[in-house]
């Protein structure tokens, strides 16, 4: 039965095999044909003929970056950029045109002055609107105005505030601008190298700086460009939106130099002056007792009051870059931010992962005996009685109030807005010794007692 079937099948295979036309076309005329009907596909496609209809209303939305070997691409891209850039810049109000706006507002002024404050309405508004020309268009809109609004009781608004609004909104689109220049990527966001060239080149136009030597500019560079990739990087990509630079201060107290008047103060807490940069960078030639341009964990329990616990330095060289067990300049420049800035999360991120030993994302009283152990080990060192763990663990767990009762989390400590405290209680014996006395300390400062000197770092 089998055979039969199969020779069946056979015969109608042969059958139709023997009614198939040849085909009598040379291989001339098939290459024709092949060519006529790729033709026809491949301009269907390109004109989306057959496509999905959704094609045609929804807009192209994603470019692929030309490869490195398309050197043409690139070049044309680059060029798009930068005319694109130039584009911008040209629509921003220039300082003429932001004069005659000044003169303007003055003009439309509308009475009763509030205190010192010349005040308009919306309706003197809108006028100025239209005579400012089509660059301020933006500027003069309802949302504008309600969001400068106040209490007046006329429902006017401050001239000064909005010609203020426009002048930071006109240096946030040329500062964005600006840094898109150096946007090498163009993806709108710089890298570390990005961010050196632009501080490189930004260090002629701040006053302040002028006094610095040309041989220290490489390492003032790595000291600012440090800051902002340490709280704007923080799972270290290696690169920063700009948008992320524009919204944070960093940019401001950088530009801040360009204030020839700066006060000492100013100077003093700006990390970007001089006076700073020279003196973390004196600081790690001072911890740098051998010379040789890197810091061994011998010489950086050194650094501040010298009472970071062995424990925590261990951890320290254990999780941060180093070369031949030392630590580089760069590396040293995120320690310190981390120990100067302790309130701010990415300083608490950095100290977290070193306490954290087994990468568990919480802190146990485990982790909490470990740390606290050295502490009182230094305490024993100072001829001091040692303070019990429970009762220190009680006061952590009583601080920070985490979700689980026997763990902590980064995010635990950020929400407490105790995490500074925690911390220096566990790595610094001086950052115990605060917090244990700070009842003396608070009531010596209502004294107005300067006696004793407490360094947190």
């Amino acid at each position: 039965m089998a055979k039969e079937e199969e020779t069946h099948w056979s015969d109608v295979l042969k059958r139709r095999l023997a009614g198939l036309k040849k085909d009598s076309r040379n291989e001339e005329e098939k290459k024709a044909e092949e060519t006529e009907l790729f033709t026809k596909y491949y301009s269907e496609w390109r004109s989306g003929v057959g496509t999905d209809e959704s094609y045609k209303t929804i807009p192209r939305f994603y470019y692929k970056l030309p490869a490195e070997d398309e050197v043409l691409l690139q070049k044309l891209r680059e060029e798009s950029r930068a005319v694109f850039l130039q584009r911008k810049s040209r629509e921003l109000l220039d300082n003429e045109e932001l004069q005659n706006l000044w003169f303007l507002l003055d003009k439309h002024q509308v009475p009763p002055v509030s205190g010192d404050e010349a005040m308009i309405n919306y309706e003197a508004y809108l006028q100025v609107g239209e005579k400012a020309g089509p660059k301020c268009r933006n500027f003069f809109t309802a949302r504008v105005y309600a969001k400068l609004l106040s209490s007046d009781p006329y429902g006017r608004i401050s001239i000064m505030q909005f010609f203020n609004y426009v002048m930071r909104k006109v240096w946030l689109h040329q500062t964005r601008i600006g840094l898109s220049l150096y946007d090498v990527a163009g993806q709108g966001y710089l890298r570390e190298s990005d961010l050196e060239n632009y501080i490189l080149e930004l260090i002629p136009t701040l006053p302040q700086l002028d006094g610095l030597e040309k041989s220290f500019y490489s390492f003032y560079v790595c000291t600012a460009v440090r800051k902002f990739f340490f709280f704007l990087d923080p799972l270290r990509t290696g690169k920063i939106k700009i948008q992320d630079i524009l919204a944070c201060s960093f940019l401001d107290d950088l530009l801040e130099l360009r204030d020839e008047e700066l006060s000492k103060e100013s100077q003093e807490s700006n990390w970007f002056s001089a006076p700073s940069a020279l003196r973390v960078y004196g600081q790690y030639l001072n911890l740098d007792k051998d010379h040789n341009g890197m810091l061994s964990k011998e010489e950086l329990s050194r650094y501040g009051t010298a009472t970071l616990t062995s424990v925590f330095l261990d951890r320290v060289f254990q999780e941060c870059l180093t070369y031949d067990g030392e630590m580089d300049y760069k590396t040293y420049l995120d320690f310190v931010l981390a120990l100067e800035n302790r309130k701010e999360p990415a300083a608490l991120q950095y100290i977290f992962k070193l306490l954290d030993m087994e990468n568990q994302g919480y802190l146990n009283v485990f982790s909490l005996n470990y740390f606290f152990r050295a502490i009182q080990e230094q305490m024993k060192l100072h001829s001091q009685e040692p303070v019990s763990f429970q009762d220190v663990k009680d006061e952590v767990f009583d601080m920070v109030k985490p979700k689980d009762p026997y763990k902590i989390t980064l995010q635990d400590l950020v929400n407490s807005c105790q995490g500074d405290t925690v911390v220096s209680i566990l790595i610094d014996l001086n950052g115990f010794w605060t917090y244990e006395n700070r009842e003396v300390l608070v009531a010596n400062d209502n004294d107005g007692s300067n006696m004793i000197d407490v360094d947190d770092t």
